[in-house]
């Protein structure tokens, strides 16, 4: 599999987390405000990445490496 179809797998797999501790009542705002902040970080880094004349794959990975590291933590939650 491409990386791409790799983060689009995981990142799906923590959206299903997230949305499994809400619907157990365990979410909080706490999350919410992580999630949306790390999102806009994310952002900020792709956006750096191709200024600085990066590439796509570097990006991806770096997405990966966030997914995954929110996945490790939202399943031990």
């Amino acid at each position: 599999m491409t990386d791409t179809t790799l983060l689009g797998l995981e990142a799906q797999s923590v959206i299903g987390l997230r949305l499994a501790q809400i619907a157990m009542g365990q979410g909080t705002p706490a999350e919410t405000h992580l999630m949306m902040t790390e999102k806009m970080l994310a952002f900020v880094d792709a956006a750096t990445t191709v200024a600085a004349g990066g590439s796509a794959l570097g990006i991806v990975e770096d997405y990966r490496r966030r997914v995954q590291a929110n996945a490790r933590r939202l399943r031990l939650a």
